[in-house]
Formats: structure tokens, sequence, C-alpha cells
């Protein structure tokens, strides 16, 4: 290969090999490259639901520090290089193009193995690993894990820091049809002695985190026993929210909205705190309020219009449902909302339709290019909403600036389709403004 095109095109390629949990074709990639992913002080963040965000707000705490910081996250939102980042910069294309050819020679003779060859996750971690531990040094690397934990591609390294954010019944046909079954693969990401920082709510999720962390030997601090958060004011574009541990109480303003994310912000947080001396450096509570402040993620509660009120976010799930409509009765509950909805095809779509439809006033549902997307006609025969109807993106954008009301418009669902239309509908969204 010769270009970033032909880079991204082979990558793309690896899709037509699925998921295939197990760690030996990583070690076996990681063994030839000799071992760059032991070079890298890593942060390891597995959950359900918050990974991407704590990872953002961590990111932007450690850079505001002064520490050079890299990122490995999934889905891209805006474009591919944003998967492997440094301080929040996706790293270019010809670095893209370099790490892709360094890969693929291993990975076409990983294909004659028994072990058989590398998947698309795989060979991108494998870059990232390549890349933070051979060609780009930083002080620390937040690490995001893909799929579970415990046989996830990420979860060669040794961190010096692990955060379980949340535990839902998600992939339940890959981890598990269980809160104990999925907290068992999430937890599989606790290493001897490494410190472990979790906002596990369902109980006996939270008793596999908590035995596992014991006969790991690693200290466990939760939110609600080591650390809280109490939100003071909540309004549609932010948050205000109290910080506090045996230490010290900080006063936190941010632009990332909902109760979730100021708990999601509380773990990075506490990880900064806990990381200082092992990255050498000094957290003091205005480093925290400034990094925080502008810490950004795109598609989580994303407010894209003030006029008519839209907003973008990747509730891709049952629990990251329960989190949106929690957001929304709480800044919302006297205006109606109306819920665009796209969704890969092996979640609960009833269940989570069944959730939004009890706040809509109307519900629409899309789909996009993807080979398990729902299809618009198979979300609509699930929904019973006497407002149903399927639309694409631009036309239901087209509608809301044609209405003369104060209601709500929400994007939400997967992240795939909310990367798929975010340029577009910001793009349509600009134009409309401009008018």
């Amino acid at each position: 290969m010769n270009s970033y095109e032909e880079a991204i095109e082979w990558i793309h390629g690896r899709l037509r090999l699925g998921i295939k949990p197990g760690l030996a074709r990583m070690e076996w990639m990681m063994e030839e490259l000799g071992n760059p992913h032991k070079n890298i002080k890593a942060v390891h963040v597995g959950g359900t639901n918050g990974k991407g965000s704590t990872v953002t707000f961590l990111r932007s705490i450690l850079s505001a520090a002064g520490k050079k910081t890299g990122t490995f996250t999934s889905p891209y939102f805006e474009t591919f290089n944003e998967r492997i980042a440094v301080d929040g910069q996706p790293i270019t294309d010809s670095e893209w193009l370099m790490l892709a050819q360094k890969i693929k020679p291993l990975a076409d003779r990983l294909e004659d193995t028994e072990l058989g060859g590398p998947t698309e996750f795989e060979v991108i971690t494998a870059m990232m690993f390549l890349y933070f531990g051979e060609c780009r040094t930083v002080d620390a690397v937040l690490i995001e894990v893909g799929l579970g934990g415990r046989l996830d591609s990420t979860n060669i390294v040794q961190p010096i820091c692990s955060i379980i954010t949340s535990i839902g019944l998600d992939h339940v046909a890959i981890l598990g049809d269980s809160y104990e079954k999925i907290a068992f693969e999430k937890a599989g990401i606790i290493k001897q002695s490494v410190p472990v920082i979790g906002n596990v709510k369902n109980e006996e999720a939270n008793e596999v985190i908590k035995k596992t962390a014991k006969r790991q030997n690693a200290p466990i601090f939760e939110l609600g026993e080591d650390f809280s958060v109490h939100v003071e004011k909540s309004n549609k574009v932010g948050e205000k929210f109290i910080y506090q541990d045996s230490a010290r109480l900080v006063p936190v303003e941010m632009d990332m909205t909902g109760e979730h994310q100021a708990e999601n912000a509380s773990l990075a947080i506490f990880a900064g705190h806990l990381l200082q001396k092992e990255l050498e450096f000094e957290l003091t509570a205005q480093t925290l309020q400034t990094a925080l402040e502008k810490a950004y993620w795109p598609g989580r509660t994303e407010l894209l219009s003030e006029n008519p009120l839209i907003m973008m976010d990747g509730a891709h799930n049952k629990e990251g449902v329960e989190a949106l409509l929690k957001t929304v009765k709480q800044k919302f509950s006297d205006r109606n909302i109306h819920y665009l909805f796209a969704a890969v095809g092996d979640k609960d779509l009833k269940n989570m339709i069944e959730q939004l439809e009890k706040s809509a006033e109307s519900i629409a549902f899309d789909t996009f290019d993807m080979p398990r997307a729902a299809s618009a006609e198979d979300l609509l025969k699930l929904s019973a909403h006497k407002k149903r109807d399927s639309k694409d993106s631009f036309d239901w954008i087209e509608e809301a600036f044609k209405s003369e009301n104060n209601d709500v418009y929400i994007i939400t669902g997967s992240l795939y389709y909310l990367s798929s239309i975010a340029q577009e509908v910001k793009k349509q969204i600009r134009k409309k403004n401009i008018k």
C-alpha cells in the first residue's frame, strides 16, 4: 500500500473477520514487534457506557497539567484518525500509512497460522501500541476497551490504573445475559496490584468487581464511597457540580451535560489525583476547573442548535437511553420532545424504543450504511407511538426548523449512526442559522 486511502481500505477490509475475542493474535503481533506495549504508561478504561467521556475528561485533565497524553478510542466520530490521538489531536494520514505498512505483513503471516488473521479492531489496536510504544513518546496513554474486557485485544496491556465506568446489559450474545456475567468480562481488565476506580451501580455486578479486585490484590475506589459528586445546577448546555473526596472539595462547571457526565468527570478527577505520583505532576483545583470546562466529546448530549433546540446523544443501549431520559426529564420536563432514532440490529431495540416513546411527542426512525444496522422499516414496526414515521436526518431537521414552537429535537441511537451523519447535519444547521 502506498497511500493513506489504501491503508484505510485495507483496515476496513478486516471487518469481514467480524469479532474474534481472544488475546493470542495480539500477543503474537506484539512479540514480533518487540512488545512495544510494554513501553507505555497506560490507563485502561472499560465499562458499558461512559468510557469515551471519561477518557476525554481525564485527557483534558492530564493535558492541562502539562502531561502529553495519548488516547485510543472507538468508534471514531468525525475522522477515522481520531481513534489514535495526542492531546486531542488525531495522528496524521502519513502516520496511519506508516503504521499500516508495518502491521500488514504481520497480519498476512497470521492468516497462514492456526490463529487466523487479525480483525479490524486488533489491527488498529496493534497500530496504537506500536505508535505509542515506539514512534511517539507520551507521558500516558488512555486506552478505551473495545468490547468487554477480559478477552478484548487491548487487555494485553499492564496499566498503571484501571477504570470501570458502568455495567449494563449490552452485547449479551458475546458477553453474557446477566449483570454478573458481563461484570466478569469487564472485571478482566483488573490487574494484580493495579488500582481500579469504579462507578458500578448494579449490586450484583459490583460484587463481582469487588471480588475480582480483592483476588488481584488491587486497591478499589468507588464513586459514592471514596469520592462523591453533587450536582448543584443543571441547564441545557452543561453542569455545575461539587467533587469531593477525603482530601479535597472542588467546584466544577462544564459544558458536557447530564448527571451521568458529572459522574464520569468525577472518575477522571479521582484518577487524576491518583496518578500524580506515578506521572510526576501536581494537580490543582484551578487546573481541574480549567480542564473540565474545556472538555468536549462529540455526540454525547451535544447541543447542535439553540433555536430550535437540537441535540445529539449516542444512547446506544438500554442504560444509555435511561441516562438520556433522566437528562431530558431534568432539563426539558415542560417541553415536547421529538426523537430521531437509528441503531444496530443486535440491541434490545423494542425496549429502547418503548423507553423513548414514554417521553416522546413524536418519534422517527432512520438507518445507516453498516451491515449490522437495523432498517428504518424494522424499527418502525417495533413502535406503537401515535406519531411515528421513517425519515432521514436531513428531512427531520428541515421539519424542526419549520416548527414555530419551543420543542426539543434529539437525534439518538448508535454512535456509528451519529458519526455517519454528524458532519452533514452540522453543515445543514450552520446554513440554516446563517439564513
